[in-house]
C-alpha cells in the first residue's frame, strides 16, 4: 500500500497558483487594514486616501482629488477642509494660476503618513522574515513578477498602499 504524503498548506497552495496569490492577497490586505486601523481616530479612510495621494504624486488640486476619489467636487471640497482644520494639509492658491487651489502636506501630515507607511513596512518584514532564508530572493522575485505582470503603477490609494520604497539617501 503507497503512503499518503503529507501536504503542507504551502504546498497544497504552490499546487494552485491562484489559490496561492488569493492567500497572499489577503495577507496584504490585513496588513493595510490594521494600519488604517490604528489611524481611524485620527482621520477618516478618505481622508488617508487624501493624504497618501498627496505623499505620493505631490500636492494636488481639489479636481485631482475628486477625480481620484471618485466623488463630486463638493465631497472632496468638504474631505479636504477637513484635513486642513486637522492641520494635516494646507490650502493655498496656486501661484500660476489662482483659480486652483493647491494642497499640500503639513509636518503633522506628513508624519502621519509616514507613520502607516512605516507600520505597514514593518508587518511586511515581520512576515518576511518568517520565511526561510532560502526563500526570500524567490518570494521577491514571485511578487516583483506578479506586479510587473499587472502592468499598473502602485496603487495611490491610502487603504492598499504599502508605500514607497525608501530613499536611498
Amino acid at each position: 500500500m503507497d503512503a499518503i504524503p503529507d501536504e503542507t498548506p504551502a504546498a497544497a497552495a504552490a499546487a494552485d497558483p491562484v489559490d496561492a496569490t488569493i492567500d497572499a492577497a489577503g495577507v496584504l490586505l490585513r496588513v493595510a487594514a490594521r494600519s488604517v486601523q490604528h489611524v481611524e481616530d485620527i482621520v477618516t479612510s478618505p481622508q488617508l486616501r487624501v493624504l497618501m495621494l498627496i505623499e505620493l504624486s505631490g500636492p494636488q488640486t481639489l479636481g485631482g482629488v475628486a477625480a481620484e476619489l471618485g466623488v463630486h467636487a463638493s465631497n472632496a471640497t468638504r474631505t479636504c477642509e477637513k484635513l486642513v482644520q486637522a492641520r494635516l494639509i494646507t490650502r493655498r492658491e496656486d501661484a500660476t494660476d489662482r483659480r486652483f487651489v493647491r494642497l499640500e502636506l503639513t509636518r503633522k501630515g506628513r508624519q502621519l503618513v509616514e507613520r502607516v507607511i512605516a507600520e505597514r513596512r514593518e508587518a511586511m518584514a515581520d512576515i518576511l522574515r518568517r520565511v526561510p532564508a532560502a526563500d526570500r530572493d524567490t518570494v521577491a522575485r514571485g511578487f516583483r513578477l506578479f506586479a510587473d505582470a499587472a502592468g499598473v503603477d502602485p496603487s495611490r490609494d491610502g487603504r492598499f498602499t504599502l508605500g514607497p520604497a525608501p530613499s536611498a539617501d
